[in-house]
């Protein structure tokens, strides 16, 4: 059962971030969280599973961005790719049910634990996808499907533009969690974008309540037109001769 201190100690956490929630979303995101220190315990999950590293660093991380109304619209589709334990997509699943949530992830160890959280708590809105995002992109069934494509702390924006363009539909948006140095990506991001049917990235400011100092931001790229056939490159390419290099 559920630490009834836990669930209190998010919901301080969530009055503080101000941002639009589902009312069972403390209870949801303290339960999630005690599955994700049990997994923890036997499967490498994340390095940061204790609540107090976690709380700020990955949930309220995720959340921030609901701030900014335009990045999540209600009923958006919405595919976070390289998922990892779950951030951000699991926890925007959980605070905005409208929010229809692919968690996509290339390691199978990380999707078990995925599924035994969505079917912990009840999630209709959320499913899992195993596979590498060059290959998924590459599937009629998830190529150019999406109203926002994110990730968080996956790669440089060059790479993310690659990896996330391509499934976010004509008119959506590839969404990029970032820290400080976000603003030494954006030539390189913008000019890969504009390879792959994006424009130019935006850099927008988030706020962690309980952590001041952080100079957190989403980087946004707006999806314009199709993404050419030929990308995503193969299995690894878009790391190893990142797009947009001058």
């Amino acid at each position: 059962m559920t630490r009834p201190e836990t669930t209190a100690l998010f919901q301080r956490r969530l009055d503080g971030l101000a941002v639009p929630c589902d009312p069972r979303t403390a209870r949801r995101l303290a339960t999630y969280h005690e599955l994700l220190e049990e997994w923890n315990a036997r499967v490498n999950l994340t390095a940061d599973a204790a609540l107090d590293a976690a709380l700020d660093r990955h949930y309220m991380d995720s959340l921030a961005p609901l701030a900014l109304p335009e990045l999540m619209p209600a009923g958006a589709k919405v595919i976070d790719v390289g998922s990892g334990a779950g951030f951000p997509g699991l926890p925007l699943a959980i605070a905005r049910p409208d929010l229809d949530v692919l968690l996509l992830d290339s390691l199978a160890k990380r999707v078990r634990f995925l599924d035994a959280v969505i079917a912990a708590l009840a999630l209709p809105n959320v499913r899992t996808l195993h596979a590498r995002a060059e290959d998924a992109a590459r599937d009629p069934a998830y190529r150019e499907r999406f109203d926002v494509a994110a990730a968080r702390a996956v790669a440089a924006a060059p790479v993310l533009m690659e990896l996330l363009l391509p499934f976010a539909r004509v008119g959506g948006k590839a969404v990029c969690y970032k820290g400080p140095a976000a603003a030494e990506e954006l030539r390189a991001g913008s000019r890969a974008a504009s390879l792959l049917g994006g424009g130019a990235l935006r850099a927008l400011p988030v706020t962690v309540p309980e952590q001041p100092e952080w100079r957190h931001c989403v980087l946004v790229c707006q999806k314009r037109r199709q993404t050419a056939r030929q990308y995503p490159r193969r299995a690894g390419e878009p790391a190893r001769a990142p797009l947009g290099a001058e």
